[in-house]
């Protein structure tokens, strides 16, 4: 449930695009965590976890990878496994900040507090030191000419494994690493089968698939990661104030961000109209803001006043409800920026919507999700075989999409080769 819950998150999440978009996709998969869960004393922290994981999925929303996908449809190896590669990296990226936020803010008890001031000043530090080496001083660019946020974002990594280490929240590092390594894979796969789509001329939107990919086993490997943990018992208690500030943070921040960033009247008239689909784009235009509007006005208000009445002690009635709704709106989101006032709309919405339903199905049907021998530390030995043989099966598929064409639309090579036929054969 969980890959199919972030999985149709991050596909809706392509729309919107950005860290903003990342975010709610982020906290969906939260939501959705802590209701499979289903242990009682992580209800009541559920929306400050939830904003844990939007922002920290949101964070590597910043990394452009545009150039990258074009770099893994390339029709040399050396260029096809650099981009399915530099995919991997930049999947585990948004995997390890994630996976890690929303493990550290379960992992956090009365007896060992996550100091969230300190950890974020340290992430940004490390985003800003890494940055300033890997980019500004030894110029390793990943996707010139355009921005290099992946270093920073790689820096609050690093920060933030060191604070695990150091401050002893070893079932935050298994979830961060087992996670990232289900996004990288993720990522990578995603642009394969984008390629195998396209040679195929499957009529579908392919660059979606690729989206999907990344989130569906991204949120396997959360939910792997999450589930055969040892957690500690109890967690602190969460304030009324805290539950405040995060459900104005995720239900109406969020929203109003992907909303202003996207589906104001003149960005949605500017859509409609370069689409050319639309008679009177102007008319739908506004229509669409103000239904866009009225949704995320609607799930804001049903959502406070279902938390207010269960006045801070939240059960799983509670969780169920208010995932649904964040997850419902942000899938309207995406068919009202498709022109659905119109009769317009996209397939793989109709599949988000299926999924959706798949879900709600799946939810009604979850026993308890936790292995009988949970783990506390981390095995690295395995995780490291794991990662060598993610790698490999990279290398095999970015070697198997060059022999599938002689060339895409939207190819990039990032590097010249010069007499290096040997490698197509």
């Amino acid at each position: 449930m969980i890959g199919l819950t972030l999985g149709t998150a991050w596909a809706v999440r392509g729309h919107f695009g950005h860290e903003q978009g990342a975010a709610w996709a982020g906290g969906i998969s939260a939501l959705a965590l802590i209701f499979v869960a289903g242990r009682r004393e992580w209800y009541g922290r559920v929306l400050p976890v939830a904003f844990a994981a939007a922002v920290g999925w949101g964070m590597t929303g910043m990394i452009s990878y545009g150039l990258v996908v074009g770099y893994g449809m390339s029709n040399n190896f050396p260029n096809a496994l650099y981009g399915l590669g530099m995919l991997f990296v930049i999947g585990a990226l948004f995997g390890l900040l994630g996976g890690g936020l929303t493990g550290l803010s379960l992992e956090s008890s009365e007896n060992r507090r996550v100091d969230w001031g300190s950890l974020i000043a340290q992430m940004v530090a490390g985003g800003v030191v890494v940055y300033g080496l890997l980019v500004r001083q030894l110029e390793w660019f990943m996707t010139p000419p355009r921005s290099e946020a992946w270093a920073f974002c790689l820096g609050g990594v690093f920060a933030l494994l060191w604070y695990t280490a150091r401050k002893g929240f070893s079932v935050t590092t298994r979830v961060a690493l087992i996670t990232g390594l289900g996004t990288g894979f993720g990522f990578a796969l995603g642009n394969f089968l984008q390629i195998v789509g396209i040679v195929a001329e499957i009529p579908f939107n392919m660059w979606n698939v690729m989206e999907y990919s990344i989130g569906f086993f991204g949120g396997i490997a959360l939910a792997y990661s999450v589930f055969t943990s040892e957690w500690p018992g109890g967690g602190h208690r969460v304030g009324p104030w805290e539950n405040r500030v995060s459900f104005v943070l995720l239900f109406l921040l969020i929203p109003f961000i992907v909303f202003q960033q996207s589906l104001t009247f003149h960005l949605i008239v500017e859509r409609f109209t370069a689409a050319g689909e639309f008679e009177r784009p102007e008319l739908i235009g506004r229509i669409s803001t103000m239904t866009a509007l009225v949704i995320l006005i609607v799930m804001a208000l049903l959502t406070g006043l279902r938390l207010r009445r269960a006045r801070n002690r939240f059960g799983a009635s509670e969780v169920y409800f208010i995932f649904v709704a964040y997850l419902a709106a942000y899938i309207l989101m995406g068919y009202i920026i498709h022109g659905a006032i119109d009769g317009k709309s996209a397939s793989h919405l109709h599949l988000c919507t299926v999924n959706l339903i798949v879900i709600l199905m799946l939810a009604r049907m979850q026993g308890s999700p936790f292995s009988t021998r949970p783990r506390v530390q981390v095995d690295s030995l395995k995780l490291c075989k794991v990662f060598v043989a993610l790698l490999l099966v990279v290398a095999v598929l970015s070697f198997v999409a060059v022999h599938l064409h002689d060339g895409l639309p939207g190819t990039q090579d990032r590097f010249t080769i010069h007499s290096c036929d040997f490698l197509n054969y």
